[in-house]
């Protein structure tokens, strides 16, 4: 079992680290890119997104991917930036979380959201998979 350690992103990475690093990377690019459904292997099939401030939550693969799909559909995103990655790992389990600065365009508006979004992993199989995610600290304002 590997030792529990606090990782910043500028600190030298752990095998389990890098690869939890890697798979969120994927997610995100994913979603980013307009591609959703290439998430599908990085989620667990019961995966439970927690919508920020607990006032819902969605839960299995294919309603996340859904969700994401949605945004992909009736947003354009104008910019994105992640900051602050933290990783911590223990035994079968890590959480990963980042600080995020999201710039968006609806038909209707154009949104700058900012928070920390928060991801739990697991490892099964031999690969690491995302069980759980939330958003906190979320601050949106429309431009």
């Amino acid at each position: 079992m590997e030792e529990r350690r606090w990782f910043l992103a500028d600190d030298g990475m752990t095998k389990s680290e890098t690869e939890v690093h890697n798979t969120l990377s994927a997610i995100n690019l994913a979603w980013r890119e307009g591609r959703p459904s290439e998430m599908t292997d990085d989620l667990h099939p019961g995966v439970v997104m927690v919508l920020p401030q607990f006032a819902g939550m969605i839960a299995g693969r294919e309603k996340l991917i859904s969700s994401f799909s949605e945004f992909c559909s009736n947003a354009r995103v104008l910019n994105y930036t992640e900051s602050d990655e933290q990783i911590q790992v223990v035994g079968h389990v890590a959480v990963a979380s980042f600080r995020f600065v999201i710039l968006y365009e609806r038909s209707a508006y154009r949104e700058r959201s900012t928070g920390r979004d928060v991801w739990i992993f697991e490892r099964s199989e031999g690969k690491w998979r995302s069980v759980w995610r939330t958003m906190m600290d979320v601050k949106g304002t429309r431009e």
